[in-house]
């Protein structure tokens, strides 16, 4: 056995003739342990929320999402959308529209957004894995169903089977009363099931509803425009090198962004909350290690004869401050 490890190993576990060192070598050895430990515990949970928020918003966020950088809506001609899905790092593509709408339900009226997706929409963006109560289906029994979200249930009183009526003006039209034609209805309207209600965060809950993007194309007297495209990357991709194609490819009237850019800055303020977490308490650790150089100290002065018998002996002055040395590792 290595002497300096031998003799730093007798003095972590020999009684000392003053007890204060015995019990200032336990509180290093407290100090470190628990900071040590908050630091691995704070940390994994940091990590294990940053990890539940990004799966929790990948359905509301995808890895790529393009957006008119003017105007509400726009429109890829077929071609450019075929360009786009064949990719190499592009795993999947679909549009959505997104629209204010009235709903209605038993004399409740609330005004929410309703996103209409298409039939693969779930599969994509695992956001069947959402549904809190029935399921995601879009097209009970052949009809126009709808997912909405639990606050918005709340408010509304909807349960599994509601029925929802959904209000959206229509387009170039004015909504005063027009007294030369009183006929005229200047609503688009359409009535929905509700199939399932999803729950994500408050944030989503109380404002979306879902519904297939053909049924909200023609509340809004729309053809094939859109107010979003999200796509999927592969795992392998890399992903600059996609988004720079796709930038390309989709033109200067369009703004591509990734997950990160969607929602910079929720990611920032939980990097940032990370970064500073782990700065404090290393700051502690530093601090808490002062308690381990006290303790050595006062090693080293009761040690002070079998520092000099040592030295007598022949001992390197070196191999004598390794053994205090080792013997701060073994506290720590």
């Amino acid at each position: 056995m290595n002497l300096r490890f031998f003799i730093a190993r007798r003095y972590l576990f020999s009684r000392k003739s003053h007890s204060a060192i015995n019990v200032v070598t336990g509180i290093s050895v407290a100090c470190v342990g628990i900071v040590t430990a908050a630091l691995i515990v704070i940390m994994s949970i940091m990590n294990g929320l940053s990890d539940l928020v990004e799966s929790l918003y990948n359905s509301f966020y995808p890895d790529v999402r393009i957006t008119p950088v003017k105007g509400k809506v726009f429109a890829f001609d077929p071609a450019v959308v075929e360009e786009i899905r064949k990719m190499p790092g592009v795993a999947w593509y679909t549009e959505i529209v997104d629209e204010n709408v009235l709903i209605e339900c038993e004399d409740q009226q609330l005004i929410v957004t309703m996103r209409g997706v298409e039939d693969d929409y779930a599969t994509y963006t695992r956001f069947d894995t959402t549904i809190k109560y029935g399921k995601y289906d879009l097209h009970r029994n052949g009809g126009i169903s709808t997912v909405a979200g639990q606050a918005i249930a709340t408010k509304m009183n909807l349960k599994d089977g509601s029925e929802l009526q959904l209000f959206v003006p229509k387009r170039d039209r004015n909504l005063t009363v027009d007294m030369s034609n009183l006929d005229e209805e200047p609503f688009n309207r359409s009535i929905a099931i509700v199939s399932g209600l999803y729950g994500v965060s408050a944030d989503f809950d109380d404002k979306y509803v879902f519904l297939p993007i053909t049924e909200v194309r023609k509340l809004m007297d729309y053809s094939n425009e859109c107010t979003s495209v999200a796509i999927g990357l592969k795992k392998d991709a890399d992903v600059d090198a996609t988004i720079a194609a796709i930038k390309k490819i989709s033109g200067t009237n369009c703004l591509v962004q990734s997950r990160y850019q969607q929602n910079q800055l929720l990611f920032e303020t939980l990097k940032s909350e990370k970064a500073w977490s782990f700065i404090i308490l290393l700051f502690i650790l530093f601090i808490a290690t002062f308690n381990t150089i006290g303790s050595l100290t006062l090693l080293i002065i009761e040690k002070k004869k079998d520092i000099g018998i040592l030295w007598s002996m022949g001992t390197d002055p070196s191999r004598i401050r390794g053994i205090f040395f080792l013997e701060g590792l073994l506290i720590s």
